[in-house]
């Protein structure tokens, strides 16, 4: 039997991505909208874990910050750790797929910076 791990995700970094060791982290929000049965307004936001090695990490590092707008691809990872000797499970996005949406800020150090979001020249 085939199976399929593959994530897809639009959404805003909750805060700027954090290095950890060969890795960098971040959460994305994604939100969705609807009405209730008595026509009320309800709103849900899911916060995921996204992780990235490689040239990708450092590029996520380099031009991701709080607010930014991504585009991820990935798959599912969960993984098993002791806490408290209480075994517990964390599920993170490793992503091989990160397309910047929001303009890319230029910084002072970084010289120019083209708009990865929108250019078919992405470096990743």
């Amino acid at each position: 039997m085939a199976s399929v791990n593959k994530v897809i995700l639009v959404g805003n970094l909750g805060k700027d991505p954090e290095r950890s060791g060969p890795a960098v982290k971040f959460s994305v929000a994604t939100s969705e909208k609807w009405k209730d049965k008595e026509g009320n307004d309800q709103s849900r936001t899911e916060w995921s874990n996204v992780v990235t090695f490689g040239k990708l990490a450092d590029i996520c590092s380099q031009y991701l910050k709080k607010g930014s707008s991504v585009y991820i691809e990935g798959k599912l990872q969960t993984d098993k750790y002791e806490k408290d000797g209480v075994t517990k499970y964390s599920t993170s996005i490793i992503a091989n797929t990160v397309q910047f949406l929001s303009k890319v800020q230029q910084t002072q150090d970084s010289g120019p910076v083209s708009d990865f979001g929108q250019s078919e020249d992405v470096p990743f």
